[in-house]
């Protein structure tokens, strides 16, 4: 169960880089198209039509940010409580927090575009905290057991 807790908060790391690449990747299309003369504006929104293929990101941002990041770190926190290792609940726990937060900043950014900004800090901080919380794994002492009974980590260099 620990390879299981530290994949899964890897990917939710890797995650968190592609929906940064997505919306960079799309908001880089959207530049080129309106420099070419395209008009961004609702009925593009409402449109089935993908005005340029850049929106496509946008469309891998919303999917994997409302369905896929959420239930890796549900799946996360599930898997911690079989891991048996100390602090392997609470961080999973912080990572799906982040990732609620996250979601809802995300929503509250198309009523306050503002919120962007704090959407971008924050999944910084998911970011840094899921690199953590997989890596962490490596020396973090079984449940129960005493300093005593643990193996000596190799010093890394």
């Amino acid at each position: 169960m620990r390879t299981a807790y530290k994949v899964l908060a890897y990917i939710v790391a890797a995650e968190v880089a592609i929906q940064a690449m997505v919306m960079v990747w799309a908001i880089a299309g959207l530049g080129v198209w309106v420099d070419k003369g395209g008009v961004f504006d609702k009925s593009i929104m409402e449109s089935e039509a993908l005005p340029f293929t850049e929106v496509i990101g946008i469309i891998v941002h919303g999917i994997n940010g409302t369905f896929v990041i959420p239930a890796l770190a549900l799946a996360l926190l599930i898997v911690s409580f079989f891991t048996k290792v100390r602090g392997a609940i609470k961080w999973a726990a912080i990572v799906l927090l982040l990732t609620v937060a996250q979601g809802q900043i995300g929503f509250l950014g198309h009523e306050f575009p503002l919120a962007g900004a704090l959407h971008g800090l924050n999944a910084l901080a998911l970011f840094g905290v899921a690199l953590y919380t997989g890596r962490r794994i490596r020396s973090a002492p079984r449940r129960g057991t005493t300093p005593a009974e643990e193996p000596v980590a190799a010093s890394v260099s």
